[in-house]
């Protein structure tokens, strides 16, 4: 398998190219040059099967043409095993719970994956390999997780000074080891845009080999199409399903459209977003605005300048009117996001985080440009990562689970850094030669 730039100006690369350089030199994404066909005998196989087995299956063909069935075995079994059940709502809504990974968000599934695929391809060559990640919250706790002690690879988790709960800071900046918790005095586009200039800088291209694990790498991205035909797989019927995604880089609802070019049977998608609307104007007005990011209730969602745009338009041939066949926009405020989570509360006892809520609120648009039937709703972060925001709105206490009670007393290990790309180069190099 080969895989493109979206920007159309780099040649065609391998896998592990593709995941070591993270941007393609012509400053795009890389996609696969084709997608399979999963056929509706193999949609029949994986109903009721346990995760991995799904992503398994599925793996062959996003994947098949680069590993073994031996590595496909070894690579799903290995990183992609826990849970990802759908829990029901109400007639016809259901939710699926993506948040039963080692750091409790979804984007263990897409940094575990990453780091096992990279330590399988990279036997022959252990360079060290310098891992770049922009985080505006819990992908820096699942990068670093993923990649904790992984040999040759050092991991440089980037994030806004005031953008990431104390509880997500916890959970990246105090492993130490191989994992580097880097603090911009800036917004996460600022922290995005370093690491996408960190890229493109001959000089310090030169001196280090770099490598990302944002949604902007396509070994993050690859593993999410898998949990969608994990929902599929659990719903009643065989119906197509609508999905509600809450979004911020659109890396989750990317890999959504990937799983319905590959032919999971989808109504349609709604991209639930807070007020950081990028996409959802986009999609009514046909053009792209980006602007600074607003801080939000949902902070993982704080995102003016999407980098995963790029992939949705390229998959459409840059024509929004074939986009909008298939995804509606649906903004909220904190203000619908907050009474959500009380109101769902309220009417189930079950809890939600921003995000999650932000989702469930996004299925109403969806209903009404897609019409009636299922729906599922993408449950992104587990609510005691965003506990003071949530035991505000249900007025009761969450129990802490033990895997976060061990991270939030240990002593964190920061480096504070302006938002200059000089100031990451310099911590780079100074990193290498000690």
């Amino acid at each position: 398998m080969k895989y493109l730039s979206t920007a159309g100006q780099s040649p065609p690369t391998d896998l592990l190219t593709a995941l070591t350089n993270g941007i393609a030199p012509d400053g795009g994404l890389y996609l696969p040059e084709k997608f399979g066909q999963v056929p509706s005998t193999t949609l029949s196989k994986i109903k009721d099967l346990p995760f991995d087995q799904v992503a398994r299956i599925i793996s062959e063909y996003l994947l098949g043409d680069d590993l073994t069935s031996a590595e496909l075995d070894e690579l799903t079994h290995k990183s992609l095993n826990f849970s990802i059940p759908l829990c029901q709502y109400q007639q016809n809504v259901f939710g699926l719970e993506l948040f039963h990974g080692p750091t409790l968000s979804f984007k263990d599934v897409g940094a575990r994956f990453l780091a096992h695929l990279l330590d399988l391809l990279r036997k022959k060559n252990r360079k060290t390999l310098y891992i770049l990640v922009a985080t505006s919250g819990d992908t820096g706790s699942a990068v670093a997780q993923g990649f904790l002690d992984k040999e040759g690879i050092q991991t440089v988790i980037l994030y806004p000074s005031e953008g990431v709960t104390p509880l997500q800071e916890s959970q990246f900046a105090t492993l130490g080891r191989n994992v580097h918790a880097l603090k911009v005095s800036g917004t996460f586009d600022d922290c995005q845009n370093m690491v996408k200039s960190a890229f493109l800088d001959p000089e310090l291209n030169r001196q280090i080999k770099l490598g990302s694990a944002n949604s902007i790498n396509i070994g993050r991205l690859l593993p999410q199409v898998f949990y969608y035909f994990h929902a599929y797989g659990q719903l009643p019927g065989n119906e197509p399903t609508l999905f509600s995604v809450p979004s911020g880089n659109f890396g989750n609802l990317t890999a959504g459209l990937i799983a319905k070019r590959l032919g999971l049977p989808v109504r349609g998608f709604s991209a639930a977003t807070n007020i950081n609307d990028t996409v959802p104007e986009y999609l009514i007005t046909g053009h792209v605005r980006t602007r600074p990011s607003i801080r939000t209730i949902s902070n993982a969602m704080d995102v003016g300048d999407p980098s995963n745009l790029a992939r949705m338009e390229y998959l459409y041939n840059r024509d929004v009117s074939r986009i909008r066949k298939d995804i509606v926009g649906s903004v909220h405020s904190d203000e619908e996001t907050r009474l959500c989570i009380r109101e769902i509360y309220k009417s189930t006892g079950k809890i939600l985080d921003p995000h999650s809520a932000v989702g469930y609120l996004g299925i109403e648009s969806g209903l009404l440009e897609f019409g009636a039937g299922p729906s599922t709703f993408l449950m992104t972060a587990h609510p005691i990562k965003f506990r003071e925001t949530v035991e505000q709105e249900i007025d009761s206490a969450l129990e802490i689970p033990e895997m976060i009670s061990s991270v939030l007393s240990a002593k964190r290990q920061v480096v504070s850094i302006g938002t200059d790309l000089s100031e990451l180069r310099d911590f780079l190099i100074e990193s290498k030669e000690t």
